[in-house]
């Protein structure tokens, strides 16, 4: 195990996995931040939906199980088919890498696939083709690159929950200047800009992750296979938290997809600073969540260190539970906004919603990750991790179904729905806990 040398007090390879997650998730923010908004108003035009390559094949696709399908409807699919391919791709990812490349090789050649993938966008005639290749290279890097943060530590190390933690500031401080960059650039001065902005950031990402391979966990060859009964043990674990993870990510991704178009569409963005006024850009908004995240992070980091130290830390699931339910609670802030029974609604309850849906957040995903981490056996850790992103396939997939429903829905029953998948997912979290134990969170 690597040496702590500086970095917060961790492993120095953490700050160069910090630095080239950071990179890796402005490219995948900054073009996530426009995609709804791109197709709605621009490429799914009846005059332009020709142009991209296979996209009229599709839409007729969706169409014959779906039925007839509008701009928006379809932009939904879409957005629901690549955020669940994004998630799906990472079990083909941890295989390639526990079996054939390795974690270093994999994560290089992932990294090299988005590059190419976040320029195709520029071009509106490849854009299914860029899809995929950003899904495929995502799901090369992403297992990987979490997998990597967890070999920096011993078995036991207390410190592991902690790096998990300060890893997801990294993501979050990258996703928190994409919208700035990209959807400003995309906004204001073309689409395609802004999807070349993302490009250059995964380039950059792609630098720093090379720059570091010195200081990160050594694997100069693929792990042979191991023993598969503990695989089996790991990965039954992992499935009986799968219907509360797919529930969450089902209501968290509506952000990049329907509270994207209620910020459009049914949001005063209107700020008066001082006699200074202005609105709000629709992308901004999305910048909300990740700010929250690097400025939530240190205190309740600190408050779970301070509970340890008196034996009342909540366990990993209880953790889990306590993020479905803040997740229900940011949907009936939402739910309250569209009840107002005005035209548009003011642009401070997005932010109550983004304040509930972060601290959600982090006690869910961050949580999640570093409980696979300590499951996954020697030799198959990428492939667990692999198989846990497959719950955010599953959940990205369903939101995009359930992103149709906007249009032929009450806003207030929709976001209602929306909550209702965050006390089911509770419910699952802690119908899990017998089997699994209460799973405690490392100590020192």
């Amino acid at each position: 195990m690597l040496k702590p040398t500086g970095f917060l007090g961790h492993p120095r390879g953490l700050a160069f996995l910090f630095g080239s997650e950071l990179w890796e998730r402005f490219s995948y923010y900054g073009m996530r931040a426009l995609l709804v908004l791109y197709m709605v108003e621009y490429l799914l035009k009846p005059e332009r939906l020709d142009a991209a390559l296979g996209l009229a094949g599709l839409k007729q696709g969706l169409e014959a199980v779906l039925g007839p399908l509008a701009p928006q409807p379809l932009a939904s699919q879409i957005y629901g088919l690549y955020t669940g391919l994004v998630y799906l791709t990472p079990i083909l990812g941890g295989l390639l890498a526990d079996r054939f490349l390795g974690r270093t090789r994999t994560i290089a050649l992932g990294a090299a696939m988005m590059v190419s993938g976040h320029f195709m966008m520029a071009d509106e005639r490849l854009f299914l083709i860029a899809l995929l290749l950003i899904a495929f290279g995502c799901g090369a890097f992403k297992p990987n690159i979490s997998t990597q943060v967890g070999e920096l530590y011993a078995p036991g190390d207390a410190r592991r929950d902690r790096a998990y933690s300060i890893f997801y500031v990294g993501i979050n401080i990258g996703a928190f200047f994409a919208p700035l960059v990209c959807g400003t650039l995309g906004e204001t001065v073309g689409w395609h800009y802004g999807f070349a902005a993302a490009g250059v950031g995964m380039a950059i990402g792609l630098g720093a992750y090379l720059s570091g391979r010195a200081y990160l966990p050594t694997q100069s060859r693929p792990a042979a296979p191991r023993e598969s009964a503990p695989f089996r043990r790991a990965l039954l674990s992992i499935l009986l938290l799968f219907p509360s993870s797919t529930l969450f990510w089902a209501a968290f991704e509506q952000q990049g997809n329907t509270i994207a178009l209620w910020a459009s569409q049914f949001t005063d963005r209107s700020v008066d600073f001082f006699g200074w006024r202005a609105d709000i850009p629709v992308t901004w908004f999305q910048a909300f969540n990740p700010l929250m995240i690097f400025l939530f992070t240190p205190p309740l980091v600190a408050f779970w260190g301070r509970l340890a130290r008196q034996g009342r830390e909540p366990s990993t699931l209880r953790k889990m539970a306590f993020g479905c339910l803040g997740l229900a609670l940011s949907y009936g802030v939402m739910a309250l906004a569209a009840s107002q029974g005005v035209e548009k609604a003011s642009w401070l309850w997005l932010l109550a919603y983004f304040v509930v849906i972060t601290l959600s957040e982090l006690h869910f995903s961050p949580i999640a990750l570093s409980l696979v981490s300590r499951l996954a056996p020697e030799g198959s850790r990428s492939a667990l991790m692999g198989a846990w992103f497959t719950s955010m396939f599953l959940g990205n997939l369903l939101a995009g179904w359930l992103g149709g429903f906007w249009s032929g829905i009450t806003r207030v029953n929709f976001f209602l729905l929306m909550a209702g998948l965050g006390v089911a997912g509770a419910v699952f979290v802690e119908a899990a806990r017998r089997p699994l134990g209460d799973l405690p969170s490392p100590r020192e």
